[in-house]
Protein backbone atom coordinates (compact mmCIF):
# COMPACT_ATOMS: atom_id res chain seq x y z
CA UNK A 1 0.00 0.00 0.00
CA UNK A 2 1.26 3.39 -0.79
CA UNK A 3 2.61 5.64 2.32
CA UNK A 4 3.11 9.17 2.27
CA UNK A 5 6.78 9.60 3.58
CA UNK A 6 7.72 13.08 3.94
CA UNK A 7 7.00 15.37 6.52
CA UNK A 8 3.38 15.60 7.40
CA UNK A 9 3.39 19.33 8.36
CA UNK A 10 4.01 20.00 5.11
CA UNK A 11 0.30 18.52 4.15
CA UNK A 12 -1.26 21.32 7.35
CA UNK A 13 0.82 23.64 5.31
CA UNK A 14 -0.23 22.82 1.99
CA UNK A 15 -3.97 23.11 2.85
CA UNK A 16 -3.67 26.21 5.68
CA UNK A 17 -5.32 24.54 8.04
CA UNK A 18 -4.21 21.77 11.15
CA UNK A 19 -5.41 18.56 10.47
CA UNK A 20 -3.67 17.31 13.64
CA UNK A 21 -1.63 14.46 11.94
CA UNK A 22 1.04 14.40 15.00
CA UNK A 23 -1.09 14.54 18.32
CA UNK A 24 0.28 16.94 20.49
CA UNK A 25 3.06 18.95 18.24
CA UNK A 26 -0.43 20.54 16.56
CA UNK A 27 -1.41 21.98 20.08
CA UNK A 28 1.96 23.38 20.75
CA UNK A 29 3.89 26.51 19.59
CA UNK A 30 6.30 23.95 17.49
CA UNK A 31 3.01 23.43 15.42
CA UNK A 32 3.81 24.35 11.22
CA UNK A 33 0.87 26.54 11.01
CA UNK A 34 1.79 28.99 13.13
CA UNK A 35 5.59 29.37 12.68
CA UNK A 36 5.29 29.13 8.72
CA UNK A 37 1.91 29.75 7.64
CA UNK A 38 3.18 29.65 3.90
CA UNK A 39 3.13 26.94 1.01
CA UNK A 40 5.53 24.34 1.39
CA UNK A 41 8.42 25.03 -1.19
CA UNK A 42 11.29 27.50 -2.01
CA UNK A 43 8.43 29.69 -3.66
CA UNK A 44 5.66 29.09 -0.78
CA UNK A 45 5.27 32.72 -0.38
CA UNK A 46 3.98 33.85 -3.09
CA UNK A 47 0.39 33.40 -3.57
CA UNK A 48 -0.40 31.54 -6.94
CA UNK A 49 -4.40 32.28 -8.84
CA UNK A 50 -6.63 29.31 -7.72
CA UNK A 51 -9.19 28.48 -10.70
CA UNK A 52 -12.48 27.35 -9.84
CA UNK A 53 -11.63 23.95 -10.49
CA UNK A 54 -8.33 24.30 -7.81
CA UNK A 55 -10.53 25.14 -5.11
CA UNK A 56 -12.97 22.24 -4.89
CA UNK A 57 -9.56 19.98 -5.37
CA UNK A 58 -8.32 21.20 -2.50
CA UNK A 59 -11.27 20.92 -0.43
CA UNK A 60 -11.40 17.03 -1.37
CA UNK A 61 -7.66 17.17 -0.67
CA UNK A 62 -8.22 18.83 3.01
CA UNK A 63 -10.65 15.84 3.85
CA UNK A 64 -8.76 12.89 2.36
CA UNK A 65 -5.86 14.04 3.50
CA UNK A 66 -7.54 14.75 7.59
CA UNK A 67 -8.79 10.89 7.43
CA UNK A 68 -5.48 9.67 5.96
CA UNK A 69 -7.27 7.99 2.86
CA UNK A 70 -5.50 7.27 -0.85
CA UNK A 71 -7.74 8.47 -3.71
CA UNK A 72 -9.32 5.56 -4.65
CA UNK A 73 -10.27 4.64 -1.32
CA UNK A 74 -11.72 8.41 -1.09
CA UNK A 75 -13.44 8.38 -4.14
CA UNK A 76 -15.00 5.05 -3.53
CA UNK A 77 -16.44 6.36 -0.10
CA UNK A 78 -18.02 8.88 -2.39
CA UNK A 79 -19.68 6.35 -4.40
CA UNK A 80 -21.26 4.90 -1.76
CA UNK A 81 -22.12 8.30 -0.49
CA UNK A 82 -23.80 8.56 -3.79
CA UNK A 83 -25.78 5.70 -3.65
CA UNK A 84 -27.35 6.27 -0.39
CA UNK A 85 -30.00 8.18 0.36
CA UNK A 86 -30.07 12.33 1.00
CA UNK A 87 -26.89 14.72 0.83
CA UNK A 88 -24.08 13.02 -0.87
CA UNK A 89 -21.69 15.58 0.97
CA UNK A 90 -23.15 14.71 4.53
CA UNK A 91 -23.39 10.72 3.60
CA UNK A 92 -19.65 11.54 3.13
CA UNK A 93 -18.77 12.81 6.31
CA UNK A 94 -20.90 10.63 7.98
CA UNK A 95 -19.05 7.15 6.48
CA UNK A 96 -15.80 8.59 6.96
CA UNK A 97 -16.73 9.37 10.63
CA UNK A 98 -17.83 5.82 11.35
CA UNK A 99 -14.84 4.41 10.14
CA UNK A 100 -13.47 2.15 13.03
CA UNK A 101 -9.66 3.61 12.80
CA UNK A 102 -11.61 7.32 13.17
CA UNK A 103 -13.71 6.34 16.17
CA UNK A 104 -10.83 4.86 17.95
CA UNK A 105 -9.24 8.28 17.59
CA UNK A 106 -11.92 9.77 18.74
CA UNK A 107 -12.55 8.13 21.39
CA UNK A 108 -8.88 8.90 22.70
CA UNK A 109 -7.63 5.58 22.09
CA UNK A 110 -4.65 6.56 20.04
CA UNK A 111 -2.46 9.98 19.74
CA UNK A 112 -3.50 10.12 15.88
CA UNK A 113 -5.86 8.66 13.23
CA UNK A 114 -2.55 6.46 11.75
CA UNK A 115 -1.62 5.42 15.32
CA UNK A 116 -5.54 4.38 15.80
CA UNK A 117 -5.31 2.28 11.98
CA UNK A 118 -2.36 0.54 13.40
CA UNK A 119 -3.64 -0.36 16.44
CA UNK A 120 -6.70 -1.78 14.45
CA UNK A 121 -4.59 -3.96 12.19
CA UNK A 122 -2.67 -5.31 15.17
CA UNK A 123 -5.46 -6.78 16.54
CA UNK A 124 -5.95 -4.12 19.91
CA UNK A 125 -9.48 -2.99 19.30
CA UNK A 126 -12.68 -5.30 19.79
CA UNK A 127 -16.14 -4.10 18.38
CA UNK A 128 -18.72 -5.85 20.36
CA UNK A 129 -16.01 -8.30 22.02
CA UNK A 130 -15.20 -9.48 18.87
CA UNK A 131 -11.39 -8.80 17.75
CA UNK A 132 -11.79 -6.52 14.65
CA UNK A 133 -8.02 -5.71 12.65
CA UNK A 134 -9.97 -4.04 9.73
CA UNK A 135 -9.51 -0.31 9.57
CA UNK A 136 -12.19 0.42 7.33
CA UNK A 137 -14.75 -1.25 9.14
CA UNK A 138 -18.22 0.94 9.63
CA UNK A 139 -19.66 1.14 13.26
CA UNK A 140 -23.13 1.24 13.93
CA UNK A 141 -25.17 2.69 16.76
CA UNK A 142 -24.93 1.01 20.05
CA UNK A 143 -21.79 -0.65 18.83
CA UNK A 144 -18.94 -0.99 21.71
CA UNK A 145 -15.24 -0.23 20.72
CA UNK A 146 -12.93 -1.33 23.39
CA UNK A 147 -9.19 -2.45 23.46
CA UNK A 148 -8.13 -5.75 24.21
CA UNK A 149 -7.43 -6.73 28.22
CA UNK A 150 -3.73 -8.08 27.46
CA UNK A 151 -3.76 -4.23 25.32
CA UNK A 152 -4.67 -2.34 28.23
CA UNK A 153 -1.51 -1.97 30.13
CA UNK A 154 0.58 -0.81 26.67
CA UNK A 155 2.09 2.79 27.17
CA UNK A 156 0.73 3.98 23.56
CA UNK A 157 -3.22 3.73 25.09
CA UNK A 158 -1.76 4.91 28.54
CA UNK A 159 -0.29 8.23 27.28
CA UNK A 160 -3.54 8.67 25.02
CA UNK A 161 -5.91 8.51 27.22
CA UNK A 162 -4.17 11.34 29.07
CA UNK A 163 -3.51 13.01 26.16
CA UNK A 164 -7.12 12.35 25.24
CA UNK A 165 -8.51 14.35 27.90
CA UNK A 166 -7.82 18.11 26.66
CA UNK A 167 -9.82 17.21 23.67
CA UNK A 168 -13.68 17.50 24.24
CA UNK A 169 -15.04 14.30 23.28
CA UNK A 170 -18.05 14.33 20.38
CA UNK A 171 -21.76 14.13 20.97
CA UNK A 172 -21.95 10.72 19.34
CA UNK A 173 -19.86 8.65 21.26
CA UNK A 174 -19.78 7.60 25.13
CA UNK A 175 -16.17 6.66 26.71
CA UNK A 176 -14.88 4.81 29.69
CA UNK A 177 -11.59 5.89 30.10
CA UNK A 178 -11.10 3.72 32.95
CA UNK A 179 -11.94 0.43 31.10
CA UNK A 180 -10.69 1.65 27.76
CA UNK A 181 -14.16 1.63 26.40
CA UNK A 182 -16.31 3.02 24.59
CA UNK A 183 -19.71 3.56 22.41
CA UNK A 184 -21.55 4.79 19.92
CA UNK A 185 -24.87 7.03 21.43
CA UNK A 186 -26.14 7.75 17.84
CA UNK A 187 -24.85 8.14 13.84
CA UNK A 188 -22.81 11.34 13.86
CA UNK A 189 -24.88 13.99 12.32
CA UNK A 190 -23.15 17.07 10.04
CA UNK A 191 -22.49 19.54 13.51
CA UNK A 192 -20.24 16.62 14.69
CA UNK A 193 -17.71 16.98 12.23
CA UNK A 194 -15.18 19.23 14.06
CA UNK A 195 -12.80 20.19 10.54
CA UNK A 196 -14.27 23.09 8.50
CA UNK A 197 -14.98 21.66 5.28
CA UNK A 198 -17.20 22.56 2.61
CA UNK A 199 -18.70 19.07 1.41
CA UNK A 200 -20.72 20.62 -1.04
CA UNK A 201 -17.48 21.36 -3.20
CA UNK A 202 -16.32 18.18 -3.07
CA UNK A 203 -19.59 17.14 -4.50
CA UNK A 204 -19.09 19.52 -7.30
CA UNK A 205 -16.17 18.39 -7.79
CA UNK A 206 -16.70 14.60 -8.75
CA UNK A 207 -19.82 15.68 -10.58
Amino acid sequence: MARYLESKCKLCRREGIKLFLKSDRCYKEKCAIDKRACLPGQHGHNKPKISNYGILFREKQKLRRYHGLLEKQFYNYFQEASRKKGSTGKNLLELLERRLDNVVYRLGFALTRDQARQSVTHGHIMVNNHKVTIASYIVKKNDVISVTEKSRKKDQFINSVKFSQRVKLPLWLEVNTEKLEGKILSIPAREDVSLPVQEKLITELYS
